[in-house]
């Protein structure tokens, strides 16, 4: 029998290293979560932040029939930056805290054994429609992660900047103490107010040590993501249909390798272009769409050398106060990829 040369063994090893180690980090990379985002559970008095029970049941029934891992959002983050096993992972997240959610929607994730995470806004805890800390701590002890969500859950671009953001930090620390308090626990995750945040804000959150903090544009999370803003999908009337809710969980990240603008903020002329680079791979690009809110998507693609680089921008003004780039793509499979940019508008009120 011929010896094998040392760089033949040297391959072998490392190909036995690869395929007998499922959990190895070259698999790391290719880990995706889908998160969700939604309000009020049962309570039709607010249809555009509202699910009813039947629609978030259908949810969480989908989940299972389709063997998601369901994780708390702290924990999906863990998960994304672990050796452990690529699963479909999902994660459903619960803005600002409201009653229904004590009521309604956490004993249907109890009769399914799904965590999830609700995000708070300190000053109203116990107030109007909000859950109380009892409530709270009640969640709590049944897999809910409480996460921070600032104290007032203010408008906080609207503050004028040199008071901006000594008032964003001070919430955050101010919340995080009474949180504390109250539940004997102090969060890793926090949520935007309105998922609106400049380059500023995002450096504050990453300062104070969260692990991942959860914006409102759209897609889904990738290892490659930028924790500190991370995409969830909404879920209220609008979006809860369970062919609409089974088409996101499918979802995959579309991770661009560049992005210009990295900022979300509305620039002076409101016809922002975004440029995004990305690797072709099997993407189709003759297939790709791009859809922008109250406005027409005017779309340049170049390819080159196995990267695409695609130039957005609107062929009008933008009005709204948030508006979403949006970009779909199929693969030569029909795995379908999503990426959104978020602008934001503060003059909007």
């Amino acid at each position: 029998m011929t010896a094998l040369s040392g760089p033949i063994l040297l391959m072998l090893s490392l190909l036995f290293s690869l395929f007998s180690n499922p959990t190895s980090s070259v698999a790391t990379d290719h880990k995706e979560v889908v998160c969700f985002v939604y309000h009020r559970f049962g309570d039709d008095r607010y249809p555009s932040t509202n699910i009813s029970l039947a629609d978030f049941e259908a949810h969480l029934q989908y989940l299972r029939d389709h063997d998601y891992q369901v994780l708390t959002f702290a924990d999906a983050i863990d998960y994304l930056q672990s050796n452990q096993e690529n699963r479909k992972t999902a994660v459903i997240t619960i803005d600002d805290g409201y009653k229904s959610f004590h009521t309604n929607g956490l004993p249907l994730l109890e009769k399914y054994g799904y965590p999830a995470t609700v995000f708070i806004n300190t000053e109203t805890v116990g107030g109007g429609d909000y859950m109380s800390w009892s409530e709270l701590k009640d969640a709590g002890n049944r897999k809910i992660e409480i996460g921070n969500h600032t104290h007032s859950h203010a408008y906080f671009l609207n503050l004028p900047e040199n008071s901006r953001y000594k008032t964003f930090d001070d919430e955050i620390r101010l919340s995080q103490k009474i949180i504390k308090e109250q539940l004997g626990l102090t969060p890793t995750t926090f949520a935007y107010p309105y998922g609106e945040l400049d380059p500023k804000m995002e450096a504050i959150i990453r300062n104070a040590g969260f692990k991942a903090a959860a914006a409102q544009n759209s897609g889904v999370i990738s290892a490659q993501s930028n924790l500190m803003r991370c995409p969830r999908f909404p879920m209220s009337e609008s979006y809860a249909a369970l062919d609409k809710f089974s088409s996101k969980a499918r979802m995959n990240a579309l991770v661009p390798k560049e992005e210009t603008p990295t900022s979300f903020m509305m620039p002076e002329h409101h016809r922002p272009e975004l440029t995004l680079q990305f690797v072709t791979g099997a993407l189709q690009i003759n297939q790709l769409q791009c859809f922008i809110q109250g406005g027409e998507c005017q779309m340049t693609i170049t390819e080159k050398e196995g990267e695409t680089t695609l130039k957005l921008t609107s062929a009008g003004k933008l009005t709204r106060r948030r508006t979403l780039y949006t970009v779909t793509v199929p693969d030569k499979n029909g795995q379908w990829y999503w990426y959104s940019h978020l602008w934001i508008d503060p003059s909007v009120k």
